[in-house]
């Protein structure tokens, strides 16, 4: 590791809506582990959610789940030393990592479920161990996941986790050519959904989104049919699916009102999947659900597999989802990127260490 230096830059969130970064130590992968420079990291609404406006806690759990770790749990880059007993990754590998480091034993992790372990050292990255805000981060290699030549270190950050979050919710709909889908929230997990159902081969692509911002970014993707004001939707997926209403719906808006639209677009007995987080459900049921013959769906994240399949996929697709960023930031300007990430940014902002704006 002679030519790795001995301090980098990490981003830490005080939970005062700020991002700070600090000098820290380049530190040394151990047993299984694998030493990674960080071509791309993320920033995940969880993150400004728990973390960045103030610390929160989760159901069944003491304290708040983040742990003053460096932050950011959706890492893409290279790696440049790998500890003893790896076994699959060395130094030019190029890799993203599944964001959860499971205990390895329990039914869910042998399952590749690492985001549900129930053991007692279930870590996240950039929640209670060190995460991708870095110039350089320990990944655990059983977390690490091959980036294919095709995508580019951002494309890796994307699918690290709100890729990976759309994938699996869409994947329990089942999703085909058969289908019209709608996707409620048109933020950085609703834009993963839209491509996400073009590759699925969706029908026609229909989003819901009250920002006209974000509605103004979507657009310019092509990935929709139409983007709409919640308060059109009724009218857009009638006149859309000829007054049948979806056959697959998916919520990634994570509010009471979001799911409320998603459920009144489906069709009869068509699917519904729910994958924002937080919030509540609150919904009539003989008319909205039984009588409809409606099949809900709720999915958190997908599997350490489901994530390898969305890479292998998105290549088979010729998918890049760069294509939903909208803005790219430095380290040194961690702070700028978590204020337009937490406020009304138009699509993903990322950090990409030693990245430099072009007019």
């Amino acid at each position: 590791m002679s030519d790795i230096p001995q301090r980098m830059r990490g981003v830490h969130l005080p939970g005062d809506s700020t991002a700070v970064v600090r000098d820290v130590e380049v530190p040394e992968p151990g047993p299984g582990e694998l030493l990674v420079r960080v071509g791309a990291s993320g920033i995940c609404g969880s993150d400004i959610g728990y973390i960045y406006r103030g610390y929160k806690g989760h159901r069944g759990e003491e304290g708040a789940a983040y742990r003053g770790v460096v932050a950011g749990h959706e890492p893409a880059g290279t790696v440049v030393a790998a500890g003893p007993q790896t076994r699959r990754f060395g130094a030019g590998d190029r890799i993203l990592a599944y964001h959860i480091v499971g205990c390895g034993v329990c039914h869910n992790c042998r399952g590749g479920w690492m985001i549900s372990c129930t053991g007692s050292t279930r870590a996240a990255y950039g929640w209670q161990r060190d995460g991708g805000h870095a110039d350089y981060i320990l990944v655990d290699e059983r977390t690490a996941i091959a980036l294919p030549d095709e995508l580019s270190f951002v494309d890796g950050a994307l699918i690290a986790c709100g890729f990976g979050t759309a994938y699996e919710g869409l994947h329990r709909l089942g999703v085909t050519g058969a289908d019209d889908v709608v996707v409620v929230g048109l933020g950085p997990v609703g834009l993963a959904a839209a491509m996400i159902a073009r590759g699925m081969g969706a029908r026609r692509v229909i989003g819901i989104e009250p920002s006209a911002v974000r509605r103004g970014w979507a657009d310019g993707l092509d990935l929709f049919d139409a983007t709409v004001h919640p308060d059109d939707a009724a009218e857009a997926v009638a006149q859309a699916t000829s007054g049948v209403g979806a056959q697959a719906v998916i919520d990634c808006s994570g509010s009471r009102a979001g799911r409320s639209t998603a459920i009144e677009s489906a069709a009869e007995w068509g699917r519904v999947s729910l994958v924002g987080e937080g919030g509540t459900l609150e919904t009539e049921v003989s008319d909205a659900l039984l009588h409809k013959q409606l099949t809900l769906y709720a999915s958190w994240v997908t599997s350490v597999q489901g994530m390898e399949r969305i890479t292998s996929d998105l290549v088979r697709w010729g998918l890049r989802p760069e294509a939903v960023v909208s803005d790219r930031f430095d380290l040194d300007r961690a702070d700028d990127a978590y204020r337009l990430a937490a406020g009304e940014s138009r699509g993903k902002v990322v950090l990409i260490p030693g990245y430099q704006a072009h007019d």
